[in-house]
């Protein structure tokens, strides 16, 4: 298993984060996917935003968050919106 932290994006804020909604190596996070880990965190951080959700899907993906792909960026704005119905 290997640590959140070894993976692009994630510092050690977000792996204590990850860690307390039990998602605690980077296996498991590729596994549950950026969707469902925002959404765990949000139920227990409700001031997780946007810019969470780019940071797990980018570390997934090993790329720079800001460098996801623009269709990435809305598919991801239209499930956080959705969230806050």
């Amino acid at each position: 298993m290997s640590d959140l932290t070894t993976m692009m994006n994630i510092g050690k804020e977000m792996e204590k984060k990850l860690i307390s909604v039990g998602i605690v190596s980077s296996e498991e996070l590729i596994e549950v996917g950026a969707k469902d880990a925002f959404l765990r965190l949000k139920q227990k951080y409700p001031n997780v935003c946007l810019v969470h959700l780019y940071t797990l899907e980018g570390a997934i993906h090993d790329t720079e968050y800001n460098r996801l792909s623009e269709d990435t960026k809305k598919e991801l704005k239209e499930f956080s919106d959705f969230l806050r119905k």
